[in-house]
């Protein structure tokens, strides 16, 4: 199972940031090989000029070609999410999604913010094509704690996040039972 995990916070100690590596641990005790990447990753000049063959950003294509998911974890702000992360998506081909399966993750300082969600970052996703979107997982900072040596969560939004990821596995497994299946019809038809 390859997972790229992208975070749309310029910090690496935000609450999205860690509710990420806290999923991040999680899917690497199962198995799962994680790719990570953080907008602050990037150079400033990828992203607003759009320069999709800098060396980083075709190192994110490649690795996202290769996912068989994606976690992508952004803070909300003014119900949207991380403009570092819009334009960081704008710079994956099209159709770079399809057959992914998504998993988005967020946080914000109140429960208000949570549609943006749906209403923000679904669409973009859409764009690209992914195919299976899963219900999100949403966070309000208070929920989360990032300390040095780990990340603390609400027990019930460990609960959510843990039957997320449960999700997730699930989701992937159909994903490849499918695509397995429809590459031996194919072969029969042949």
């Amino acid at each position: 199972m390859q997972i790229v995990s992208l975070s749309g916070s310029p910090s690496r100690t935000s609450p999205s940031a860690a509710l990420l590596e806290h999923a991040e641990f999680w899917l690497q005790r199962q198995g799962a090989a994680l790719h990570r990447f953080q907008v602050a990753d990037f150079a400033a000049e990828d992203l607003l000029q759009v320069r999709v063959h800098s060396p980083a950003v075709r190192h994110l294509s490649e690795q996202v070609a290769r996912a068989d998911a994606l976690l992508i974890a952004s803070p909300i702000c003014n119900a949207s999410f991380s403009a570092a992360l819009k334009a960081l998506l704008d710079l994956l081909p099209a159709g770079a999604l399809q057959g992914k399966v998504i998993l988005p993750i967020a946080s914000a300082g109140s429960r208000t913010q949570e549609l943006a969600l749906d209403q923000a970052l679904r669409p973009v996703l859409a764009a690209l094509q992914a195919e299976t979107v899963l219900p999100g997982v949403f966070a309000e900072v208070v929920q989360v704690r990032a300390l040095e040596e780990c990340v603390l969560l609400a027990p019930e939004l460990e609960r959510r996040l843990e039957h997320a990821l449960e999700t997730l596995q699930v989701a992937i497994a159909r994903h490849a039972w499918r695509s397995a299946g429809s590459e031996c019809l194919q072969r029969v038809a042949c």
